[in-house]
């Protein structure tokens, strides 16, 4: 399957419309078990795994021509469209409501004490965007660590260190994301 993938995502490059079919319906599963991780613990009943895959394939074909370096990149970008597609459906949600039903997901992994581990969508995506801000590689990581299921060794390929940079890249934004979130974070 891998080297399917990889031919895929080679003529999906290239511009092959058909290719990117063939592609989402090879790894459809596998989106929708990212969506669900994503959507794990949400209080949002109008969006769902397939319409969080839906939304995320949009903003990956949405430009002309989507370049991927590989599956890991893709997974990674994937992950990405469908955090960025999630953090829309819940600013959506919270304009029209204004504050009376917003969204949580459950991290885990954070250590965060008691009924914690469930955070606001929106206060995931500010803390995400702040990390990333002081610290790239450490919000890609987490990104594609909790929102896309990739191993150490997945996220080393897809960024080019080592997995020893991953696994000290994941335990300093843990941290530092379990600090911001509970009020104490400054610095990755």
């Amino acid at each position: 399957m891998d080297e399917d993938l990889t031919q895929l995502l080679e003529r999906v490059s290239a511009g092959d419309r058909q290719a990117r079919d063939a592609l989402v319906e090879s790894v459809y599963d596998r989106l929708r078990a990212m969506a669900g991780r994503q959507l794990r613990g949400s209080s949002a009943h109008s969006l769902n795994a397939t319409a969080l895959v839906h939304d995320a394939y949009d903003k990956l074909f949405g430009s002309d021509d989507p370049r991927f370096e590989g599956r890991h990149h893709f997974f990674g970008a994937a992950a990405s469209a469908m955090r960025q597609a999630a953090v829309e459906h819940a600013r959506h949600r919270l304009a029209q409501k204004r504050g009376g039903d917003w969204q949580r997901v459950t991290l885990t992994g954070l250590d965060l004490p008691g009924a914690a581990d469930r955070v606001d969508t929106l206060e995931l995506d500010t803390a995400l965007t702040e990390l990333a801000s002081l610290h790239q590689r450490q919000a890609q990581v987490v990104e594609m660590r909790f929102f896309a299921g990739l191993t150490v060794e997945e996220v080393a390929v897809v960024l080019g260190v080592s997995p020893r940079t991953i696994e000290l890249d994941w335990r300093t934004a843990r941290a530092w994301l379990r600090d911001r979130l509970l009020g104490d974070g400054d610095k990755p």
